[in-house]
Parts: structure tokens; C-alpha cells; sequence
């Protein structure tokens, strides 16, 4: 029950009087400071949680904020990015010319060359017995001695027989008859001289000569064996000595390379490099492998063996994009994305195409502006909507969206 209760103050004193109206000032006095406190602090309240970012996330309670995973985001930005493509391969003679027997071969008799050797066009790499040749030859010049004779005999009864034809003693019949003779026997001669030259050149195709100037890669012929023109090549060189390196690729890298562009080859146990050039890239794709070959040619070294393996780093050009670390691209049967955090701190799934590959990184060609968040470790652990904390890459702090 309430009761109200009349305070009469007309007889009050003035001393009285006056000292209630400043307690009643000061009682005023206090609940407005009182209030003014009250609405600084949630000023204060407010601005904190402003410069927390201002989120629902930064108003959970310390419990709550402790299960929320912390993960490393960076945003990239943009940047011309230097592309290498990595590859392997095998080392092979850029022209590989395999040297067989031109004539109708025979038994060898030297071989006066090794595999290593560099040889001069022209020289001879083996030689091949010929004796029975040089006397078909020395037949053949002897044929030609009596084919020149038989004509001087003709050219002799011919000059005489038209010294008789102006005294009346031989007919003209007579002379046709003698010039024919003549004619047939000089006729004689060229054939016996050509057949001469014949076997000159047959004789000369016995040996076995170097096509062009280059290296000896095999050697596959010994002294006594007997060669034909349907037994295996008993030489392998390589033209100029120059060799390159059966690079394979991948679709996407050999879209990017194009002839000329410059390559550094390490083969497999060496320390040295060599600086080649791609001098073709193969127009089909094999189908199995889903895999090309970009041919980077390469000059003549004695550490470069054909057949052996080696590793290029391909210049394949630049390229202005966003660098990401490989650990934040993944990939699955949809194809490669990223996770990316929004502004509500959410992950989410972004599709990106790659593009070229340096030490500092892959180049993501699209899908992305350079301005996101994106998470750089542990993408393997997220699902698209999860709530994270996310720390800037190598400052430990919580990062605000923007």
C-alpha cells in the first residue's frame, strides 16, 4: 500500500530552508555527472568496438571466439610476373644421320674412326677390300687400249682409201664402208672408256665416307666383317655435332612457349647449364599422356651424350596477374580454385584459371582481382561458408575485410 505523506514547511526556519535547496542542488548535481559518465563510457564502448572491426565475430564472448580456426590470408595484389616452365626430358642429335654402305660393300679392311670422333665431309670412316675391283679396273683401262687402237687402224684404212679414190682405184661404196668402220671403232673407244670410269666410281663408293662434317655417335662395324648394302648403318653421326633436348610439356605450357624462346638445360650428374633455344614445338598432342615436345636446340659440348636425361627451365614469357604460393591453389574434379574470405569473415570458393610458374610463385590469369583475401594455408580443412579468423601472412594479427 502506498501512503502519501504532506510535509508542511511553512514553519520551517530560514536556515532550514536554505540548507534542504542545496542538498537538493547537489543530489542534482551527481545525477548529472552520473549520466554524463554513463554516456561516455558507451562512447568509449562503442569506439571499441568500432576499431575491432565492428563485426559480429569481434563481439563474441572469449569462449566463443576461441573455436573459430585463425587462418593465414594474404592479398596479393598484382604484379608482372617473369614466367619459367620446369621440364625433363631426353638429350638426342638435333640430325641424326645414320652412314651405311653406298656401293655393293664387302670385307672391311680399316675402320679408321671412333665413336667420339669428329670427323670432316668427305673423310673416309672405313675402307672396304677392293681387290678384285682394281683389276676389273685394270681390264676395263686395257679395253681401251685396243678400242684406240682398232679406231687408229680405221682412221688409218680411211685416209689411205680416199687417196685412191681421187686415182679412180676404190669406189665410193669402198669409202662409205671404211668410214663406217671408223666410226664404229672411235665408238668403241667411249664405251670402253666409259665402262672405265664406271668401275673407277664403283671402286671409290667401296669406302665408306663421312656425309657431312659432325660427331661419330656409334661405331657398329669391325675390321674383318662383311657389309652389304642391306646390313645395319656401321656408322651414327650426328650433323655439325649439334644436339637438343626432347623436352615434354604439358597442353597448357606448350600453349605458352613458342619458337625461340630461350632455355637453360642441366643435364642429370652435372653441375654446368647450357643456354639452348626451342626450335620447334610439336603440332600434335600425344593423346595417352595428354603431353607435347618442345625441341630446344643445342650446340655441341662433350658433356651433352645423346639418350641421357636432363631438366630445362623454359622461358615462357611474362605476364601481369596476381602470385600466389602453391599452397594456396587447390584443385578437384571441378577444376583449380582458391578460398577466399568475405567481409563477414566466411570462406568462400573461388574458380581460377594458372597460368605461369616462378620461384616466387604461380600466376592466377583469372578469377581473381588481387584485392581479396585469400587463404594461404590449410584451404584442405575449409568448406565454403565456414566462419575463420583471418591473420595477415607474417604479421599475426586479425585482418578487417574491406
Amino acid at each position: 500500500m502506498n501512503y502519501e505523506t504532506t510535509v508542511d514547511l511553512s514553519g520551517t526556519p530560514d536556515a532550514l530552508m536554505e540548507e534542504i535547496t542545496i542538498d537538493t542542488r547537489r543530489t542534482r548535481r551527481r545525477r548529472v555527472i552520473a549520466a554524463v559518465v554513463i554516456v561516455v563510457a558507451l562512447l568509449v564502448i562503442a569506439a571499441w568496438m568500432l576499431s575491432s572491426g565492428g563485426t559480429e565475430e569481434s563481439a563474441l564472448a572469449p569462449a566463443e571466439e576461441a573455436t573459430i580456426p585463425a587462418v593465414t590470408v594474404v592479398a596479393p595484389g598484382r604484379g608482372t610476373i617473369e614466367g619459367v616452365i620446369h621440364a625433363t626430358g631426353t638429350l638426342a642429335a638435333r640430325h641424326r644421320i645414320e652412314v651405311g654402305v653406298v656401293g655393293e660393300g664387302g670385307r672391311v679392311v680399316s675402320v679408321p674412326v671412333e665413336a667420339g670422333d669428329w670427323v670432316r665431309q668427305g673423310q673416309v670412316l672405313a675402307v672396304i677390300d677392293r681387290s678384285v675391283q682394281n683389276q676389273q679396273a685394270q681390264s676395263a683401262a686395257a679395253q681401251i687400249q685396243v678400242a684406240r687402237a682398232d679406231a687408229n687402224l680405221a682412221q688409218a684404212n680411211l685416209d689411205r682409201a680416199l687417196q685412191l679414190v681421187e686415182r679412180g682405184f676404190i669406189s665410193k661404196a669402198d669409202v662409205d664402208r671404211l668410214t663406217a668402220t671408223r666410226d664404229a671403232a672411235v665408238a668403241r673407244v667411249r664405251v670402253a672408256e666409259a665402262q672405265h670410269r664406271e668401275l673407277l666410281a664403283r671402286n671409290a663408293r667401296l669406302n665408306i665416307v663421312a656425309p657431312a662434317s659432325g660427331l661419330i655417335l656409334e661405331r657398329n662395324v669391325e675390321v674383318g666383317q662383311v657389309i652389304g648394302s642391306g646390313s645395319p648403318a656401321p656408322f651414327t653421326m650426328a650433323q655439325g655435332g649439334e644436339m637438343e633436348l626432347l623436352a615434354r610439356l604439358s597442353e597448357d605450357d606448350l600453349a605458352s612457349v613458342s619458337v625461340g624462346s630461350s632455355a637453360v638445360v642441366t643435364p642429370a650428374g652435372s653441375e654446368k647449364s647450357f643456354v639452348g633455344q626451342i626450335w620447334q614445338a610439336a603440332p600434335v598432342i600425344d593423346p595417352e599422356d595428354r603431353q607435347g615436345t618442345a625441341r630446344v636446340a643445342l650446340a655441341y659440348n662433350p658433356a651433352l651424350r645423346p639418350g641421357g636425361f636432363a631438366s630445362a627451365e623454359i622461358n615462357s614469357g611474362t605476364v601481369v596477374a596476381p602470385r600466389l604460393p602453391e599452397s594456396a591453389i587447390l584443385s578437384d574434379a571441378k577444376g583449380s580454385f582458391v578460398y577466399v574470405v568475405n567481409k563477414d569473415n566466411r570462406v568462400e570458393r573461388r574458380a581460377v584459371r594458372t597460368g605461369m610458374v616462378s620461384a616466387e610463385g604461380i600466376a592466377v590469369v583469372a578469377g581473381l582481382t588481387g584485392r581479396e583475401r585469400i587463404v594461404m594455408r590449410a584451404g584442405g580443412f575449409l568448406n565454403p561458408g565456414d566462419r575463420v579468423r583471418p591473420v595477415v601472412e607474417g604479421r599475426g594479427r586479425q585482418v578487417a575485410a574491406r
